[in-house]
């Protein structure tokens, strides 16, 4: 939006503000050009003024699109490992287990453990917690709808002989590491599983990648727990959590390697000189 106030122009691109200024001597032409230009900013996408220097992402819509497309596929990939019944994912098992107990969905439980995980972070974190990180609560929301939607697609999907579960699993595993793929180029929002362990790896000092093993291994314990209270057996954790917690980061990780001229194209950045700056 662009409005004027004291001979200025303010703009305003995704919560960023832009002023410039108009000088009242300045030729009409001028001041259109720089009224045009800011349209162009907004047009294009973001400017981030750092020393002097000004980063323009080409399009963060695309980015914003293809965490979307991403989160969607992760949630079919969660979907496929559940149906193959081997146990599912870590981050799921819980949720997952907890749905064979009552009659909310997978989807409607991995919702409450997102919420819960947002809690979390807000306590650990206190003031330091990041106001865009509310961003995860309608991402958990649509996620949900996403796993709930793709577990009524694949209603007739059901392996019967161990081969067939486990090509099922196996199938799933390499969807849900090409969804996590395309969130980590998108790079806009984490999921709350993801998030948690962050928050927690930058409060305590800790390393990520150990204290995101700490944590799959806590919602897999937890999860076997529930199932032998609840259930009086081990329903969501089973070897498929265990393959799971393998291979999906390592699919994502290869894809990232092997495809990295497709993440610079999401995360291009163009500098423009000084000297073409308003």
């Amino acid at each position: 939006m662009i409005w004027k106030k004291n001979h200025s122009v303010y703009l305003n691109v995704f919560n960023v503000q832009i002023h410039f200024f108009l000088d009242i001597k300045e030729t009409d032409l001028i001041m259109k050009y720089k009224i045009y230009m800011l349209w162009r900013i907004a047009e294009i996408g973001i400017y981030d003024i750092r020393g002097g220097n000004v980063m323009r992402y080409k399009s963060v819509i695309k980015r914003y699109l293809i965490f979307l497309l991403g989160l969607f596929i992760n949630s079919f990939g969660v979907s496929f490992v559940t149906k193959a019944s081997l146990g599912t994912s870590p981050i799921s098992s819980i949720p997952y287990t907890l749905s064979l107990a009552y009659p909310p969905t997978l989807g409607v439980f991995t919702l409450y453990m997102s919420l819960v995980l947002i809690v979390l972070q807000i306590i650990i974190m206190r003031k330091k917690f990041p106001k865009e990180y509310l961003l995860q609560i309608p991402v958990s929301f649509l996620f949900s709808w996403f796993i709930d939607l793709t577990m009524n697609w694949l209603s007739g999907v059901t392996p019967v002989s161990y081969p067939a579960k486990l090509l099922s699993l196996l199938f799933g595993c390499a969807i849900l590491g090409v969804g996590v793929y395309l969130e980590m180029i998108a790079d806009v929002v984490m999921l709350p599983g993801e998030s948690f362990v962050n928050a927690v790896s930058k409060t305590y000092h800790t390393d990520f990648g150990r204290t995101k093993v700490v944590f799959d291994s806590v919602m897999a314990v937890g999860a076997a727990v529930i199932g032998i209270i609840v259930l009086h057996r081990l329903a969501g954790v089973r070897e498929g959590t265990v393959i799971a917690a393998i291979l999906v980061g390592s699919i994502a990780r290869f894809l990232k390697q092997k495809l990295n001229f497709f993440s610079f194209s999401v995360q291009e950045a163009v500098e423009v000189p000084k000297e073409d700056m308003i």
